[in-house]
């Protein structure tokens, strides 16, 4: 898949536009990470400036699996920095879209995962372990549902409820 575009898919696949089985997500994320180009299996969380569950997940193996999570969009501070990324890509993840900020930028752009996240913020989260792990959440207008799929290139994301061969 890594040789395939996000707007070669799209391009390929007009009819799974048109049914809603193909979604792009609003263009609302920066690229962080050395794999600007990344896809797997969707795992959903649903936190609000709280980054416990995250930490836990990251903490699990990846295989190959992207992390989707719903921060609410706050811009009031990371619920996602350098530490977990470096043990998320030691595990084995593929990436991790965070509708929400991250922090340790630096860190986070040396190591060998797909990030993506609206902006980075200095100030951390709250570690009370609030949220809901595998629900279908809402980002950008888009719904994404826990073992859906993700694919991430530099021109944007896409969700599709299936594995696509093209």
């Amino acid at each position: 898949m890594a040789l395939v575009t996000t707007a070669e898919v799209c391009d390929a696949n007009p009819q799974l536009i048109v049914s809603g089985e193909l979604r792009a997500l609003q263009p609302l994320f920066q690229i962080y990470g050395r794999r600007q180009v990344f896809s797997g299996p969707v795992v959903t969380l649903k936190v609000f400036e709280d980054n416990v569950l995250i930490r836990e997940f990251l903490e699990e193996k990846g295989n190959g699996r992207v992390l989707v999570v719903d921060g609410g969009g706050s811009l009031r501070c990371a619920i996602l920095g350098g530490n977990p990324v470096v043990q998320a890509q030691n595990n084995g993840w593929a990436g991790i879209v965070v509708n929400g900020c991250i922090r340790d930028v630096d860190e986070i752009n040396g190591c060998d995962i797909g990030v993506r996240a609206l902006a980075s913020h200095p100030m951390k989260a709250n570690k009370k372990g609030i949220g809901e792990k595998h629900v279908p959440i809402t980002i950008g207008g888009t719904r994404i549902s826990d073992g859906e799929w993700l694919y991430a290139d530099t021109d944007g994301i896409l969700i599709s409820r299936t594995e696509l061969s093209v």
